[in-house]
């Protein structure tokens, strides 16, 4: 699997209500042992970032993370948008995640999100 689908099959995890099917996407992208952090948590393995999942999307029923952007790739490390959207088609929040993959770039060891969009400087 390429970085993009690799990103594309972890953004599936976000977005799908079925938690089997969710930890069947995390399983094909997450190694063993990686860790989530963003602006509201820091989380290590599958079973904690699958946890996370479930409580933000019991928050936000029929939530959907997309890709916005390519995906930028070098030296095993990669950074993509992302825009989480509702049920009813509203934007909710988009950020920026940075990726890094194991040594084969067949699974995810570390993600770092940020949310919202970068903000021009101010000097």
């Amino acid at each position: 699997m390429d970085a993009a689908a690799l990103i594309d099959t972890y953004c599936l995890a976000w977005s799908t209500p079925s938690p089997e099917a969710r930890a069947a996407h995390l399983a094909r992208t997450w190694a063993p042992g990686a860790t989530y952090t963003d602006p509201t948590a820091q989380l290590v393995g599958a079973a904690e970032l699958l946890a996370h999942i479930a409580r933000v999307m019991e928050a936000r029923p029929g939530l959907c993370v997309r890709r916005t952007s390519a995906v930028d790739l070098h030296h095993g490390a990669a950074r993509f948008a992302w825009q989480a959207v509702g049920a009813d088609g509203c934007a909710l929040v988009e950020g920026l995640d940075v990726v890094f993959l194991t040594a084969g770039g067949d699974r995810i060891e570390r993600i770092v999100g940020f949310f919202d969009p970068l903000r021009a400087r101010g000097d």
